[in-house]
């Protein structure tokens, strides 16, 4: 039943970073240089770094990539709500290049992130027995 629970407010932080995530990730430094406009994306930068270590975060609680995986797919559901117009005609993600890289971005760092393996810091001693 505590697993359930878990991976329930697992799902929910997902969501939570996802919406979060749909707002931030349109914020970037626009710096004028010599030769134009250089842009720093630094809100999708910020929101997939965030993504990438809650995921790692969720796979140590529940010692299991499941965690990972199930705040992954909140991620994508809420990221996919957002991108959504809706009744009033608004819509949070757009289909602008850097929303693409930010969701394929987000969608291949998290993946990575949920699968690798959870690493066990506990060492189980070792008996070891002479033969005499």
């Amino acid at each position: 039943m505590i697993r359930a629970l878990q991976l329930v407010g697992i799902f929910l932080t997902g969501i939570l970073v996802g919406v979060i995530g749909a707002f931030i990730q349109a914020d970037r430094f626009i710096i004028s240089v010599p030769w134009g406009l250089l842009v720093i994306p630094w809100g999708m930068v910020l929101v997939i770094l965030v993504l990438v270590i809650v995921i790692r975060g969720a796979t140590w609680l529940i010692e299991s990539r499941w965690g990972g995986s199930v705040l992954l797919s909140g991620w994508i559901v809420a990221t996919i709500v957002m991108a959504a117009e809706s009744p009033s005609g608004d819509v949070a993600l757009s289909g602008g290049g850097r929303q693409w890289v930010y969701l394929l971005g987000g969608v291949i760092l998290g993946t990575a992130a949920a699968t690798f393996p959870v690493i066990h810091d506990r060492v189980e001693p070792r008996i070891e027995t002479i033969n005499a």
